[in-house]
Formats: structure tokens, sequence, C-alpha cells
């Protein structure tokens, strides 16, 4: 679904771009987000020090589930009140969508979940109850991660403090308010299953396409939507006129004219590395947000096998300048 987020914490880190200016904190930035549940996987690994390896392995796979939560970018939604009790509103043409409560707490959060419900959820949709879950949470692409990913990211999920707050009920319109029709949504529009390996491809390539298919979700904003808010196949990663906040958001195929077809791929790295485009200004706004919550987390491999494969892209000519109306740029998603 086509989603915008209001104001929110990272906002504080960073100066508007306005002309050609550097975010303030920039290299400060991806320090801060570590710093989020960095202190979780400290306590583990040092009771791992102490004990069996059995624990040692415990801290391995939790240290893994923090690489997994930041290339997902689930602190993004999921963050609340200095933990991860949502609430972040996602607004939508549908409606506002509010992200729950993943704590561990076993009332308000997902303490009660078992390592099988959280996978459940990412691959198929479904909520430990078997309902359906709204597609604002982007399960059609986390539905590609691995199952030792997921069972990472719950290790990881588990170890955050546990936060009381009540999940807030969507602010859906009716019909769709009516969760019985997601269903019918998912027939023809969802196909579950993890990312396939393509071995045509080379090995760069496919971690590529696993980080941005499976994980950073980038589908999700950078492709435009048809009926019922159904990404356009045929426009894959080819930028919309309705993306978050209202804005539109830039095609990234290798379209010369309309999309990133002439950077370089070192200026690709650059970018998802520093936010700094190739004509020197810097990105803002959300995009930043996501740069500074998941693509500044990824190691150097991960972020140039990113860059490789969005540079792979099919070029796809879609002129937003033609399509969407006529915009400030401080008001793209760049």
């Amino acid at each position: 679904m086509i989603f915008s987020c209001g104001s929110f914490w990272w906002r504080e880190l960073f100066v508007s771009s306005e002309g050609c200016r550097k975010p303030r904190h920039a290299i400060q930035f991806p320090d801060a987000v570590r710093a989020v549940g960095g202190v979780h996987v400290l306590l583990v690994l040092l009771a791992g020090l102490s004990v069996t390896g059995e624990l040692l392995a415990s801290a391995e796979l939790v240290e893994q589930g923090r690489y997994v939560f930041q290339a997902a970018g689930c602190v993004s939604c999921h963050r609340g009140d200095r933990s991860l009790a949502g609430g972040r509103p996602i607004v939508t043409p549908y409606g506002i969508f509010y992200p729950p409560n993943i704590t561990p707490h076993r009332e308000r959060g997902i303490g009660r979940w078992s390592e099988e419900d959280l996978i459940r959820a990412l691959r198929m949709g479904l909520d430990p109850g078997g309902r359906h879950y709204y597609p604002a949470f982007p399960y059609t692409s986390y539905t590609r991660m691995t199952r030792q990913d997921m069972r990472a990211l719950y290790a990881y999920l588990m170890t955050w403090s546990k936060s009381s707050r009540q999940s807030q009920v969507h602010d859906v319109q009716w019909p769709l308010s009516l969760r019985g029709l997601i269903i019918h949504w998912k027939q023809g529009r969802f196909t579950p299953g993890v990312a396939v390996f393509d071995p045509a491809r080379s090995p760069e390539w496919n971690r590529g396409a696993y980080l941005a298919t499976a994980l950073g979700h980038c589908s999700e904003c950078h492709t435009p939507r048809g009926f019922l808010g159904t990404p356009r196949s045929d426009r894959y990663l080819a930028g919309t006129c309705s993306g978050p906040e209202g804005v539109r958001v830039p095609n990234i195929t290798a379209d010369e004219e309309t999309g990133i077809g002439r950077w370089t791929r070192e200026e690709l790295d650059r970018f998802l590395s520093t936010g700094e485009r190739p004509d020197g200004c810097y990105t803002s706004g959300l995009m930043m947000e996501v740069l500074g919550t998941a693509c500044m987390q990824l190691t150097n491999d991960d972020r140039q096998a990113l860059a490789f494969y969005i540079a792979a892209l099919s070029a796809i000519h879609n002129n937003l300048d033609f399509l969407c109306e006529s915009l400030e740029d401080d008001e793209f998603l760049e």
C-alpha cells in the first residue's frame, strides 16, 4: 500500500537538504541508529562469554537478527516512545494504519509469540490467530526472506525491553475494514515463498536482489500501483507520483532520461552510504531515513551488492515530470 508517515524522532538529526547542504550528522547517524538495539546484543554476547557454547551460538543468532532488523527497516515504522512500541501512522488512500507494538511484552506486544508465529506473519501475512494482515505490513516483500533470517530476527526482537503501550486500532474505510476481504486481495496478488537464487546471475547480483526485494522492500515505495494498491510489475522500481507523504518517488531503473542510468556504480554506492547524489547535493526527508536506518548499516559488500543489483535493472522510461503535478525540489523523495 502507498503510505505516508508523520514527523519522527530521526528528523532531529538532520537539517533540510535545501540547496546542497550536507546533513548535520551524516557521519554520526549510523552510530546513533546502531545504538538503538546494540545494547541488547552486547548483553547477550557478554552472557555467552561466561557460560556455554549454546549461549554463544544464541548470541550469534541475535547478532544476525540485529543485522536483519536494520536491513529490513523495521525501526522506521515500529519505533515509538523509545522502543518498538509502534504507533507511527501510515497514511494510505484506504485509511490510516498504525504499526503494532512488537516488543516482547506478553499482553501488549509479541511476547507470547513463538518463533513459528513470527515466521508465519512474515511468510504468509497471518497473525497467530490466523487473521490476515493488511499489506501495509510489507509481508509481500518479507515473504522472500530465508527461514534462517526470520529465526534470527525473532531471536533479536526477544532481546528488546518490554513496552506496555497498547497497539492502536487501524482507521480503515469500510468495506476494507472487513479483514475477511484481505484473503480475496491476496488471491492473484500475493505469492508467498522464499527468494529463489538465479543461477544465471552472479552471487553479487543475487545478494543485491535479496536485499532489495526481500529485506529492503524497495518496491513498496518505488513501484507505481494499480487497482487496489497492487504494484505494477511492468513498472518495477520506475517511480510513482503517489509516494510516502504524498510526494513523488523517483525512477531508479537504468533509464538515462527518466531514471538513474547515467549514475556510475561508484556514485550509486556513495549515495547509499552517504546520501550524496552525483550533483553533489544530499537527499533529505524519508529517503535519508531509509539510508540512515538501513542502507548505511549494511556491510560494504552488501551495500555494493545492492548497488550492483540496482544498476543492472532494465531501463523503464517513466517520465514523472510529465505524469505528476509540478512540485518543489524539496518535496521529492530522492
